[in-house]
C-alpha cells in the first residue's frame, strides 16, 4: 500500500470513528438528528475533512520531492576524476582553466555578441576525424564548465548512437532516449530528457541501438527537433557528442543541423590527411568550424607552444 493510500484510509477511519462518537450517520441523515447534534457533527466533520485534506497535500508533496529526488541523475564522481575530468573538487585546476578558455568563444557565438549573426549559434556539435581523439572528453568537460556559470544552462545530447559514450562517462544507465523519440516510441521530448545533479545541466542520452539510426539522425523530425533547440531555448547551449567524421556519416549528417563544430584531433597522432578530409566534410555544413587539438604533451607547452594545456585552438 503507498504512503497516500495509507493516509487515505487513515483519514477515513478517523471521520467514521468521530461521526460514530456524535452518534450520527453519515452526511445524507443530518436532517434527522436535533439542531444542537447538527451543528457540532457538522462542525466535527469539516473539520475533519479539512484536516485530511491537509494530510492528503502533505503526503502529496512529499511524494512529489521523493519521486524529483529519485528522477534526479547522480554522476559517478570517482570515475570522472580518475578519468581526468573536471570535478566538483578541482575547479581551480589547469584543466578547468583551460576550459574556460576553450568555451568563451563558443558561448560568445552561442549566445553573446555574435549570436544574431549565426544561426542556430547555440547548438555546437563536437567531433572527430577517427575514434580515440578525445570528444567525449571534451563535450563531458565543456558541458561542466558551462554549467558551472550561474547564468548558464546546457543540454548535452549524446548523437553517438551506435557507441554511446555520455552515459557511460557519467554513470547514466537510464533510456529511453534520442533514438526512441526520432522513432516515436516516445512522443513528448520532455520524456527523454534528464535532470542531473548540476541545476544547470540537462542530459538527452543515446537511447537504444537501431540498424537506421543514419536515417533516423538524418530525418526530418531530427532537422525540426535541432531547429525547435534552436528557436525554443535560444539562450540554452546545446552539444551533441558524435560519432566520429570519418568512422560514419552521422556527424556530418548532424553537423548540418548545427551552428558550430568544433573539431577534435589528437596531437602528433592523427595524420594531416585525415584532419584535412574531415574540414573538407565540414565545409558546407556549420558556419563556424574551429579545431581543438588534444593530447599536447606538457613539454610542448613548456618549451612555449601554448596550447591551453591539452590542445590547440583555431579556426
Amino acid at each position: 500500500m503507498s504512503t497516500i493510500e495509507e493516509a487515505l484510509k487513515k483519514a477515513e477511519k478517523r471521520r467514521q470513528q468521530e461521526l460514530a462518537d456524535h452518534k450520527l450517520e453519515p452526511t445524507e441523515n443530518f436532517r434527522n438528528n436535533d439542531l444542537s447534534n447538527q451543528e457540532i457533527s457538522e462542525d466535527s466533520y469539516a473539520l475533519n475533512v479539512e484536516t485530511t485534506q491537509s494530510e492528503i497535500h502533505s503526503v502529496g508533496e512529499h511524494a512529489h520531492d521523493i519521486k524529483a529526488e529519485l528522477e534526479v541523475e547522480r554522476f559517478d564522481w570517482n570515475y570522472l576524476k580518475e578519468h581526468g575530468f573536471i570535478t566538483a573538487d578541482n575547479v581551480s585546476t589547469k584543466l578547468a582553466e583551460e576550459y574556460r578558455v576553450i568555451k568563451r568563444p563558443l558561448v560568445v557565438n552561442a549566445i553573446g555578441a555574435r549570436k544574431k549573426d549565426i544561426q542556430r549559434s547555440n547548438l555546437i556539435l563536437i567531433t572527430s576525424s577517427v575514434p580515440g581523439e578525445g570528444k567525449t572528453f571534451t563535450s563531458v568537460n565543456l558541458a561542466l564548465s558551462i554549467a558551472a556559470e550561474m547564468d548558464k544552462k546546457v543540454l548535452l545530447i549524446d548523437g553517438d548512437v551506435s557507441k554511446p559514450g555520455i552515459s557511460k562517462v557519467l554513470g547514466i544507465k537510464r533510456s529511453p532516449g534520442l533514438i526512441e523519440f526520432l522513432e516515436g516510441e516516445i512522443e513528448s521530448l520532455s520524456d527523454i530528457i534528464l535532470q542531473t545533479e548540476i541545476e544547470g545541466l540537462r542530459v538527452i542520452p543515446a537511447g537504444k541501438r537501431h540498424q537506421y539510426s543514419t536515417e533516423l539522425l538524418a530525418s526530418d523530425k531530427m532537422a525540426s527537433l535541432a531547429q525547435e533547440l534552436s528557436d525554443r531555448y535560444p539562450d540554452r547551449i546545446v552539444i551533441f557528442d558524435t560519432p566520429p567524421l570519418l568512422a560514419t556519416s552521422q556527424a556530418e549528417v548532424l553537423a548540418s543541423m548545427v551552428g558550430q563544430v568544433v573539431l577534435v584531433i589528437a596531437a602528433e597522432s592523427t595524420p594531416e590527411a585525415l584532419v584535412m578530409e574531415s574540414v573538407q566534410k565540414l565545409e558546407n555544413c556549420a558556419e563556424v568550424v574551429m579545431t581543438l587539438l588534444n593530447k599536447v604533451q606538457r613539454s610542448s607547452l613548456d618549451s612555449g607552444y601554448y596550447g591551453y594545456g591539452n590542445y590547440g585552438y583555431g579556426k
